[in-house]
């Protein structure tokens, strides 16, 4: 070999990089971000919204698409349309969608006649300078913003509300009330005594499958975050009620310098606690995510041992966690979590605490 020359043959360096990055992958050490967290195992709902960002969407677009994806195909019968009737038979809607760079949310309640519930709810950031819109008046200003009028009621869902009304309207949400309520229909009225046996009767009332929320978590590869939640509510509420889903800090929360978060379960009982709202502020204290949710979780249950829920929780920098509260038929929460370290979508499980 002459002075000067070069050795002959392929550069080492770009295999020693790839190598590199292979062994990166497989322990866990690489780029963590995009990422999209969503509750339940809702596969195609997870799967719109990672394409949304591999497409070049925006963190409120995959958001938007993951959470519709659930309205379209009725995810479990506790999103979207002809699901979970009220009281009165009639299916309606709850979503929110919240920009973590900005702190813009947009949400709608007890909407009706109009199934793109999440889809509205971005309306609401977009063309107006409120946060919640609720009822009929919400419904009036999704017609404005071009979104159809349809009917919410399926077969299914008439079909629910009739075997509903066979049982004497068993189960359902009131109390403290005459005639009673845990043995018949309404109407009902205000009673003067409500006994412990009445009051045992409703603090057990647990069905995993009544309060199946998706909540969605999206982190772009440079850091922002949106997050959104989609459900048509608990199985024959009392109508006008709104849970926690399309309240801010309750349903999900998102700080694009700290993190994000979602519950889902009995929105009722949640929502008195702000869970996602708490979980970000617990990571904000540098808090690993698995370790807030599971303290959120705990906060809860010093008052209520028996509720059922759970929550995902994800940072910045694109780690992530979950938590859920165990009770009987519910011990093993399932979420979804998409990453380039997962390749694809994938279903992750926990043991609830």
């Amino acid at each position: 070999m002459g002075r000067g020359s070069r050795p002959r043959g392929p550069c080492l360096l770009p295999l020693l990089l790839l190598l590199l990055l292979q062994a990166a992958v497989a322990s866990g050490e690489a780029p963590s971000l995009p990422l999209v967290l969503n509750t339940w195992p809702f596969r195609k709902a997870a799967e719109a919204a990672w394409s949304t960002l591999l497409a070049g969407g925006s963190e409120l677009d995959a958001v938007e698409k993951g959470c519709g994806q659930c309205e379209v195909e009725q995810c479990d019968g506790s999103v979207g349309y002809g699901g979970h009737p009220d009281e009165h038979g009639e299916t309606t809607l709850d979503a929110m969608i919240m920009d973590g760079n900005t702190m813009e949310v947009g949400a709608v309640a007890d909407l009706r006649r109009v199934k793109n519930a999440i889809g509205v709810a971005r309306k609401v950031i977009e063309h107006t300078q409120h946060t919640l819109l609720v009822g009929e008046s919400a419904s009036l200003f999704a017609e404005s913003m071009g979104f159809p009028s349809e009917d919410l009621t399926t077969q299914s869902s008439l079909s629910m509300y009739l075997q509903w009304l066979n049982r004497n309207c068993q189960p359902n949400f009131w109390k403290s009330v005459t005639p009673d309520a845990s043995k018949s229909c309404g109407p009902y009225k205000q009673a003067a005594k409500f006994t412990k046996e009445e009051r045992s009767v409703s603090k057990k009332r647990i069905d995993v499958h009544n309060h199946d929320t998706i909540g969605m978590i999206v982190i772009g590869q440079n850091g922002s975050i949106a997050v959104g939640t989609s459900t048509n509510g608990a199985d024959h509420k009392i109508q006008g009620r709104v849970g926690d889903s399309p309240i801010a800090g309750a349903g999900a929360y998102a700080d694009s310098t700290v993190g994000a978060a979602a519950a889902t379960g009995d929105g009722d009982l949640m929502m008195r606690f702000l869970p996602s709202y708490q979980a970000v502020e617990y990571m904000r204290t540098g808090m690993d995510p698995t370790i807030a949710c599971q303290k959120v979780i705990s906060r809860i249950q010093k008052y209520e041992p028996y509720f059922f829920g759970a929550v995902i929780c994800a940072n910045a920098s694109g780690s992530y966690g979950a938590a859920c509260n165990k009770v009987s038929g519910f011990t093993q929460f399932h979420f979804m979590a998409s990453n380039p370290t997962l390749k694809q979508p994938s279903e992750q499980i926990i043991d609830c605490i």
